[in-house]
């Protein structure tokens, strides 16, 4: 019976691996089906819009733009086209959202479209494997470095699609978010790769679901807002150079104009961060208690216990600057970029180069 069952494990374990190497080859269709999407976009009609927009906000400073509209028979009529609405932070430039990373261009959606079905379909076969992981040893699939990250990127790919399947319009993270996908992958098969095995006494516990799967989740909502954040300031530095009368290069406007604007960017980032600090607290509340129940003491000032709490005092400063000292602009996002290279520290400097309890399974 229990050559059986260790027969069994075996194969669930190759499965897992199997299904984690064809969510890779899925995951590299999807990437350059959103390259596809972003070179084959119609650029020009990318200028003319953006050329159009910027002129109409630039026209409705005013509040409106006079329009002549010929009527049959000669006659004319001047009608008031109202001002440009865009999603702007208040109090910065009016410059309206781009058109998307297909440029407007029918050609470019369906390729877009295209990447995302293949996104859906790697992230269900990668999901699969995860699956087929956990079930090989019989435990949550989170004992090792390689176990985290495969479950990482396919919780942060479901964030993504989670967000797209409510409508939002954030196609514009994918084809970052695919890229750093395939590479945390491609880190995990070869360098952080770790057979199946049972866990430490100490992880012998219900908090692992509770403890572990937040702070996953939480990495995840952090990439997310992380890369926005990323985006924001490349776009505000292309309005920038455009509100002092620069002419950025043509690949430049191609790209920046597909963005949304800088105010809608670091909207999203900040409301994506905000949301789930809270979640972060619990996080680490929760690896607290289960410090107590495994080691009899609810802080020792472990390395990974210390990052974490860095990690939460760097996301606890960039939310209160926020909403008292009334950063909005480039100073907050490198207060949140600072903050999220405290996560990545922690989820691959601490494990990888430091020892402490956290260790486990070699990474």
């Amino acid at each position: 019976m229990n050559l059986a069952a260790a027969a069994t494990n075996e194969s669930l374990a190759q499965t897992s691996n199997v299904l984690i190497y064809s969510s890779m080859a899925v995951y590299t269709l999807a990437f350059f089906a959103h390259i596809a999407e972003w070179l084959l976009g119609s650029r020009s009609k990318v200028a003319r819009t953006a050329a159009a927009l910027t002129g109409d906000a630039q026209g409705s400073a005013a509040g409106s733009v006079k329009v002549q509209v010929t009527r049959e028979g000669g006659a004319t009529a001047v009608l008031e086209r109202p001002k440009v609405i865009t999603r702007s932070a208040s109090g910065t430039r009016d410059i309206p959202d781009g058109p998307g990373a297909h440029g407007g261009d029918a050609r470019g959606d369906l390729y877009g479209r295209i990447a995302v079905s293949l996104t859906v379909l790697a992230w269900v076969v990668e999901a699969a494997g995860v699956i087929a992981r956990a079930l090989s040893v019989q435990r949550a699939p989170w004992g090792n470095m390689y176990e985290f990250n495969i479950t990482f990127s396919t919780v942060a790919v479901g964030v993504y699609l989670a967000f797209l399947a409510l409508k939002k319009n954030v196609r514009w993270i994918g084809l970052p978010l695919i890229t750093t996908v395939l590479l945390d992958l491609g880190l995990a098969v070869t360098v952080l790769y770790t057979d199946s095995d049972q866990l430490v006494p100490a992880l012998h516990s219900y908090w692992l679901w509770i403890h572990v799967s937040t702070a996953i989740f939480c990495g995840a909502v952090f990439y997310v807002g992380a890369v926005a954040t990323l985006l924001y300031l490349f776009r505000e530095r292309y309005e920038t150079k455009l509100a002092t009368g620069l002419k950025p290069g043509s690949f430049a406007t191609s790209v920046m104009e597909r963005l949304p604007a800088s105010g809608t960017l670091d909207k999203f980032a900040y409301r994506v961060n905000a949301a789930v600090f809270p979640l972060w607290t619990f996080t680490i509340i929760a690896g607290a208690i289960w410090a107590g129940d495994a080691w009899g003491r609810y802080w020792g000032w472990d390395p990974k216990e210390v990052w974490s709490f860095i990690t939460w005092v760097a996301y606890a400063c960039y939310l209160h600057a926020r909403a008292t000292a009334g950063w909005k602009g480039r100073k907050a996002a490198y207060l949140a970029l600072i903050a999220f290279g405290c996560w990545l520290f922690n989820y691959y400097g601490v494990n990888i180069f430091v020892t402490g309890k956290h260790s486990y399974a070699g990474v």
